[in-house]
């Protein structure tokens, strides 16, 4: 009997097959989903900010693009996922307020470059994404198939 693990904000979760992961609320925050494409171990990281070195004091590293990515594929190695098997996939990142026309304050655009500059880092693919836009996202990813679920609110749901 499968289950779906719930990820919550600034958190990061693994599996194994059948089950699956999900998180809620992907505003400007950005879901990575990885899996090793061979054994299908899977990790789901919703990640809030792009850089914990800007933040004095931070212990969560499931927070910010570049200590959770790494800290979601450390966990899956642990699991028995080879590196050189990762792939990944990517939803959310959206500019959910109005800024003044400064594209530096987009903290979605920020997270986006951020997850997909720590990813090309580590040698891990990017297969597919679904980030910007203006609306939040609740994905749900099986590793198993690696079928990426993306639903929104006014938008047909979609598969990645």
């Amino acid at each position: 009997m499968s289950e779906i693990i719930k990820v919550g904000m600034a958190d990061l979760k693994t599996c194994l097959p059948p089950n699956g992961i999900t998180t809620l609320g992907l505003g400007s925050c950005v879901g990575v989903a990885i899996r090793d494409k061979n054994n299908k171990v899977g990790g789901l990281a919703h990640v809030m900010l792009p850089d914990s070195t800007v933040i004095a004091n931070q212990t969560n590293i499931a927070k910010f693009a570049d200590t959770g990515v790494v800290e979601l594929v450390r966990q899956m190695e642990k699991l028995g996922a080879n590196r050189r098997n990762l792939v990944a996939k990517i939803a959310g990142g959206a500019t959910m307020f109005a800024t003044s026309g400064r594209a530096s304050m987009n903290v979605g655009e920020r997270n986006v470059e951020a997850v997909k500059s720590k990813l090309k880092e580590l040698g891990i693919p990017i297969l597919a994404e679904d980030t910007g836009a203006n609306y939040g996202r609740t994905v749900i990813f099986y590793p198993e198939t690696g079928e990426y679920v993306i639903k929104a609110v006014g938008k047909p749901e979609k598969s990645i």
